[in-house]
């Protein structure tokens, strides 16, 4: 069984990894006086929960400089880090300087058959990507252990304490011996925490600029925010085309695009939309096709919700258009020309 994260609830077996780290007494039958003698250590697989560490706040952070820790790498190894991160989904939406400072701060670290990477309870120190050999994932449920997953030459574990300042949900165990890649808690935080912020922050405050979203409370923009992801593109390149089935709408992060309108063999373009604007939407509420065509000027960033994430987390928008439609049909009459379109697209919407 293979699972995307250890921190979860796991089970060691009482006698499979001693710990000989709890001290216990052996005390001696009381009626004999015999000569003291040493404390011995009970071995034992629990060990005493400790108190977690510092929180971390990234508002707080903010333009403090940084400091980058460099651990030296052979192109060998580089190469193998490389391909340990490409799909780790806390990396997605790193930009490519960010996600080179991560390579460059994470270290090698060599595990042998039995060796704990991390230990349920204990403060989070590191966050783990697998490079190679086998790795069994335990919790400790009702005083209990069990083993609940594995993790076989790939994979990535350790973040959750990191990420919510709690101790470890988990332990995980090596049982054949390999090596995976480490990064320090403050590297970490400073990089994948802080970025997370500043992008959710971005993100909301893409989505103040939206009509069509200013009715919604503080968490439904939250919600919003949450389910965007970034997409590139280079000068040129067509963002959406008319015609097209709509799958998504697009927040300008960075750059500028240009919408142009098909009439006849000719494009004409109607608008341009630069850093802070919208398009898009319009599609995914009506089910119709993209009624314009959207081109990269120069390179340009964009943020994407899906349609998916729109519908999961506005359904129809039929309550949206109930709650703030004067605004609505002022923006539509404003590119559809008439209030005979406007009644045809609330049929839409309402089907």
């Amino acid at each position: 069984m293979s699972i995307d994260s250890c921190e979860i609830p796991c089970e060691f077996p009482e006698k499979a990894i001693p710990n000989p780290e709890i001290p216990c007494d052996i005390p001696m039958p009381p009626k004999e006086r015999k000569p003291k003698k040493k404390k011995t250590r009970k071995m034992s697989f629990l060990r005493r929960k400790s108190v977690c560490a510092e929180a971390y706040d990234p508002e707080q952070d903010q333009g403090e400089e940084e400091v980058k820790v460099i651990h030296p790498k052979n192109d060998e190894q580089r190469k193998r880090l490389n391909e340990a991160t490409r799909n780790i989904l806390l990396f997605r939406n790193l930009e490519p300087e960010r996600l080179l400072n991560v390579v460059d701060a994470m270290f090698e670290r060599k595990v042998e058959q039995g060796e704990k990477v991390i230990h349920q309870g204990d403060d989070g120190d590191n966050f783990y990507v697998i490079d190679s050999g086998q790795y069994d994932v335990y919790v400790e449920v009702d005083g209990r252990h069990k083993k609940v997953g594995e993790y076989d030459g790939q994979g990535f574990f350790g973040e959750l304490a990191l990420m919510y300042n709690v101790p470890r949900a988990a332990t995980v165990v090596c049982s054949a011996p390999g090596s995976v890649w480490a990064l320090d808690r403050v590297t970490f935080r400073r990089i994948v925490l802080k970025d997370a912020f500043n992008r959710r922050k971005m993100y909301t405050d893409l989505i103040e600029s939206v009509p069509l979203f200013s009715c919604l409370d503080n968490y439904e923009k939250l919600n919003i925010a949450d389910a965007l992801h970034s997409q590139s593109f280079e000068d040129g390149e067509v963002v959406l085309r008319q015609g097209d089935d709509a799958n998504c709408m697009y927040f300008v992060e960075d750059g500028e695009v240009s919408i142009t309108v098909k009439k006849g063999d000719e494009s004409v373009e109607v608008k341009r939309c630069g850093k802070g604007s919208y398009f898009g939407e319009l599609a995914l509420l009506t089910h119709k096709p993209r009624a314009a065509t959207a081109t990269s000027m120069g390179h340009s960033r964009f943020a994407v919700l899906s349609v998916g994430a729109f519908e999961r987390l506005l359904g129809p928008c039929m309550e949206i258009m109930k709650r703030n439609i004067e605004t609505y049909e002022e923006q539509l009459i404003n590119i559809f020309g008439s209030e005979n379109n406007i009644s045809d697209l609330r049929h839409n919407i309402q089907h």
